[in-house]
């Protein structure tokens, strides 16, 4: 069974840094991984994505600021945050797929990032 763990969240001002991690239960070389992100009231979004191949992906909001990483020897994906804004104060969850075809089927608990103005 494929489990995800994130950790890394908190509280930062508006301008600061924070790192995301998101540790995974098998290797995970050939998964596709992602970061999304969901307010009150508001859907899940997308944040970032990397393939197995490396190829990463943003949504707009968080394209220079944020970079999505991979140590694929340690099963763990990132999530570098710099210049924070409080509309990036969100649960952030981590998720993989064991196949670009297929839906995000596996999926983290989430931790809580508040970005304070």
């Amino acid at each position: 069974q494929v489990q995800l763990e994130e950790s890394g969240g908190g509280l930062v001002q508006a301008g600061g840094s924070l790192r995301l991690s998101c540790a995974v239960s098998v290797p995970f070389s050939y998964y596709s991984l992602g970061w999304f992100r969901r307010t009150p009231g508001k859907q899940r979004e997308v944040v970032a994505t990397i393939a197995a191949g490396g190829s990463t992906d943003y949504a707009d909001s968080v394209k220079g600021r944020f970079t999505i990483f991979r140590d694929n020897a340690k099963n763990t994906v990132f999530l570098q945050m710099n210049s924070l804004k409080p509309e990036d104060t969100a649960d952030y969850y981590c998720a993989a797929k064991n196949s670009p075809f297929n839906t995000w089927g596996y999926w983290g608990q989430g931790t809580q990032v508040t970005v304070s103005s």
